[in-house]
């Protein structure tokens, strides 16, 4: 994975002053580096029963459409308030600068889904503890959270109440 770390390139003070962005554009650039991020998540979940992945917006959708297709199952996006067209289930929660909303079809999921969550980084957790309480709110299971980056000195797994597996460790 330190291949992959290379890629990433810090960028300070980017949304807000303080904080230290984690771009990972180099990487999504290089095509053998995306195809390793995401063959390493997938075969972590080949075998275990994955029904759908659920990705955030925006940068999830990268990751969990390439994982999804990976593991032969479908991909349902979590976005931010009316942009999804049919009825929705929604969630607001914290993020370390700010407030956010994000909404899941209501019908994406349901009682026999094992869902995997992912997303291209956890830092505090709020997000994707968020995503997994609204896609809970559906009846689904969250078999796992999965990452291509993790800040661990933030605790954002500390949040998340399934397994977490990440590829980079800062």
């Amino acid at each position: 994975m330190d291949s992959l770390k290379r890629l990433i390139r810090d960028i300070p003070d980017f949304p807000v002053k303080g904080i230290i962005f984690k771009d990972i554009t180099p990487l999504l650039r290089d095509a053998e580096a995306l195809r390793s991020a995401t063959d390493a998540i997938a075969e972590h979940f080949r075998d275990r029963g994955v029904t759908c992945v659920c990705g955030m917006e925006a940068r999830g959708f990268i990751f969990g459409t390439a994982i999804a297709y990976a593991l032969g199952v479908g991909f349902v996006p979590l976005r931010k308030p009316g942009k999804l067209p049919y009825e929705t289930e929604s969630v607001s929660y914290q993020l370390e600068y700010g407030t956010a909303t994000l909404e899941i079809h209501k019908d994406a999921v349901g009682p026999n889904d094992r869902v995997l969550m992912v997303d291209d980084l956890l830092a505090t957790g709020g997000t994707m503890a968020a995503s997994c309480r609204l896609v809970q709110k559906l009846g689904a299971r969250v078999e796992a959270c999965a990452f291509v980056v993790e800040l661990t000195f933030l605790g954002g797994r500390d949040k998340l109440d399934a397994e977490v597996v990440s590829l980079i460790r800062y």
